[in-house]
């Protein structure tokens, strides 16, 4: 009896380790946003509207971003101006250059879920990646980028990172290159502080909550 009590009272933590975790996309923006999700696809989604993705425990190398500019036909094949998926609505893969990328992986070192708003792929559209309870901090970028974006960066509908445009080892941290902030990546973690404004700029830009939070991801907030 005292063994099968036992497993009663591991049974809640246990799902509470393990369960998925509820990501709420929402669309703050005045025009249409269409989402992709890897894992999860793609929805056009509306001034105002939302989209839930249950997204299972452990799971790593995830990201949520907005795509703009987007035509797609009734077979859901098409094209985005920014974050394109390989033509497709419902994404199987990472979105193209220029995006703003809510990034995550839940239930790792320690039960803790990491998670972080990413602009080493540009920016397209404001973003603040929310835990919903259990965690004060996380990541927002609120500036509108797209206005004032270095010269050499600028490209339609969004705000190219250097290392998209340059593919130098100096911007994308390559070949154990001792990658520093540039004037680039200054003007990048200037408007948006607690995003990643280059691949190594952890110290300001990586966040946890225990594993089971639920959280939003919300497009100009």
């Amino acid at each position: 009896m005292a063994t099968w009590g036992i497993h009663l009272l591991l049974l809640p933590l246990l799902f509470t380790i393990t369960s998925a975790a509820t990501f709420t996309v929402i669309n703050k923006c005045s025009y249409t946003v269409w989402a992709g999700a890897v894992p999860g696809g793609g929805m056009q989604m509306n001034p105002g509207q939302r989209w839930t993705l249950n997204v299972p425990a452990g799971t790593a190398g995830a990201r949520i971003w907005p795509r703009t500019g987007c035509n797609f036909d009734g077979s859901g094949r098409g094209s985005c101006q920014t974050g394109d998926c390989g033509g497709v609505l419902k994404c199987t893969g990472f979105g193209k250059p220029p995006n703003t990328l809510a990034e995550y992986a839940l239930n790792q070192y320690n039960n803790l879920d990491f998670f972080d708003i990413s602009l080493v792929d540009g920016f397209n559209v404001p973003l603040e990646f929310q835990p919903t309870r259990g965690c004060n901090k996380w990541p927002t970028c609120s500036a509108n980028l797209n206005n004032g974006c270095p010269g050499a960066l600028q490209t339609s509908g969004g705000c190219n990172n250097p290392c998209t445009v340059f593919k130098t080892d100096q911007y994308c941290c390559t070949n154990n290159y001792n990658c520093q902030p540039t004037t680039y990546s200054k003007y990048f973690k200037q408007k948006c502080p607690t995003s990643y404004s280059y691949p190594k700029d952890d110290p300001t830009s990586t966040f946890t909550c225990p594993g089971g939070t639920n959280y939003n991801v919300i497009f100009c907030p």
